[in-house]
């Protein structure tokens, strides 16, 4: 023993020197298996954020809302849509780590965070914008959507709050008015986050795998009669709105809301949307950008073609013209009245320009889209913010220079200049006076001129319209 407690000190130096060799090997092979275990963990992890990435989000979050209209096949995507956060914090924890180890580059990691983001798959041409026809019937809103529809860029749908309409029911009115307004604005939200999915609810029959033959007037909407949403013809299945180019299968609701989100844009009409006030929370939705254009037309003109297609709802007022009564019952001037009134009252909130309104409300009469329908439809797509295409300003040079209007009453084949004052010619002027009489607030509003005499009525030298009818609030 005191042999050894009396070696050379080379001898302790040398110990001592294979000792701390020691140490720092196993502490390297330590830190060794950290990064190998750091960068497994970081693979992985972009992996999974990748693919989360690739669930169309507008989904996610349309089936986040309300549980009674959120479809079970779509739960997992809500699941996975809240595992993405932990992910990404784990990740950046991982990474943080990394960098204080010495063992990633701070400038490697930014450009790998720069390249998420910029990458060609999560980026868009320009920002989504989402909108809205908001009309009545008879106010040529058939017409002046093509201009949408006819874009191959916009995703659009023709009326689809008739499926609510058809299937939910309201006492006029009151609170029942309320209450239909509330739903209509949160299907409409759902559908222009392309959850197509919420209409399952209202068509009847149910559809039955994501698949209907019931889709109210498919065939007005180009989206839903492209591909690969026209799947192939089926025989022997009744499809009662069909596409009108070319025959398809039943629509299939999922290949339809996957339409919607490659679109750069969605646009839809609606004559059911009456108050303007309940559209507020999807103005201020930060997942839409939304453009109100409400589209008026003179009330005489909108009664007169009512009361040809839409005939047998009117057969009061054809009985009081023919017979001459003295007076029209007063609840069908009274449904007249408040028709106008809330087309009107909507039209003032919008010209207002609240703070939620600014940039998003335009108001376009029919009147002057149809004697100038090319330079009113440069008008809305420059409001709307979306390029207007060759294909859309062909469309409309082809559809507005008919050599005589089509009979459908969705017709939007039209000889425009002619056609929107054709109703001054066969309206009885004591039938013009009951209209002038319950809407007279909204039609001086809309710059709509009163006749005063069944002269002045079918004088088509005398014109009815002041000019400057279109309202661009920017």
């Amino acid at each position: 023993m005191e042999k050894g407690l009396n070696l050379p000190q080379d001898c302790w130096d040398f110990v001592h020197s294979l000792r701390m060799r020691s140490k720092y090997a196993l502490f390297l092979a330590f830190v060794l298996v950290v990064f190998v275990f750091i960068e497994k963990e970081n693979k992985f992890i972009s992996r999974v954020s990748g693919k989360l990435r690739q669930i169309p989000q507008p989904l996610v979050d349309a089936n986040s809302t309300d549980q009674a209209l959120v479809l079970a096949e779509n739960a997992s995507l809500l699941s996975l849509s809240e595992l993405n956060p932990a992910f990404t914090q784990l990740q950046n924890r991982l990474r943080n780590f990394s960098l204080q180890l010495g063992l990633e580059p701070a400038e490697e990691s930014r450009g790998e965070e720069e390249r998420e983001e910029t990458a060609p798959g999560l980026s868009q041409p320009g920002p989504r914008r989402h909108v809205l026809l908001m009309a009545t019937t008879r106010t040529g809103s058939s017409f002046v959507g093509e201009f949408f529809n006819q874009q191959g860029n916009i995703f659009y749908l023709f009326e689809p709050l008739w499926h609510i309409e058809r299937t939910v029911s309201f006492e006029p009115g009151g609170a029942g008015a309320a209450g239909s307004a509330l739903v209509y604005r949160d299907v409409l939200k759902q559908l222009f986050l392309c959850d197509l999915y919420v209409l399952e609810h209202f068509i009847s029959p149910l559809p039955e795998d994501h698949l209907t033959q019931f889709m109210f007037r498919r065939g007005s909407s180009r989206s839903l009669c492209e591909d690969p949403v026209c799947t192939p013809f089926v025989k022997k299945v009744f499809e009662k709105y069909h596409c009108k180019n070319r025959r398809c299968g039943p629509l299939n609701v999922t290949l339809a809301a996957e339409a919607c989100l490659r679109k750069e844009h969605m646009a839809l009409k609606a004559v059911r949307i009456r108050q303007l006030e309940f559209l507020q929370p999807l103005a201020e939705d930060p997942r839409l950008d939304l453009r109100i254009i409400q589209l008026v037309r003179d009330p005489r003109a909108v009664l007169a073609s009512r009361m040809v297609a839409f005939a047998g709802k009117y057969e009061t007022w054809k009985k009081w013209l023919v017979e001459g009564q003295d007076r029209l019952r007063e609840e069908e001037v009274q449904r007249l009245r408040g028709n106008c009134e809330s087309i009107r009252l909507s039209a003032e909130l919008g010209l207002s320009q609240p703070p939620w309104l600014r940039g998003r409300y335009m108001l376009v009469r029919y009147e002057d889209v149809a004697r100038r329908p090319l330079q009113k439809a440069r008008e809305m797509y420059r409001f709307a913010g979306i390029p207007l295409t060759p294909q859309v300003e062909d469309w409309i040079q082809k559809n507005t220079q008919a050599a005589q209007d089509s009979s459908g009453i969705y017709s939007t084949q039209k000889n425009s200049s002619e056609q929107f004052e054709k109703w001054r010619f066969s309206m009885p002027f004591k039938l013009a006076q009951v209209v002038q009489a319950a809407c007279g607030p909204a039609m001086r509003l809309f710059g709509y001129k009163l006749a005063h005499d069944a002269t002045s009525l079918i004088n088509r030298s005398v014109s009815l319209l002041e000019e400057g009818g279109t309202f661009w609030v920017t």
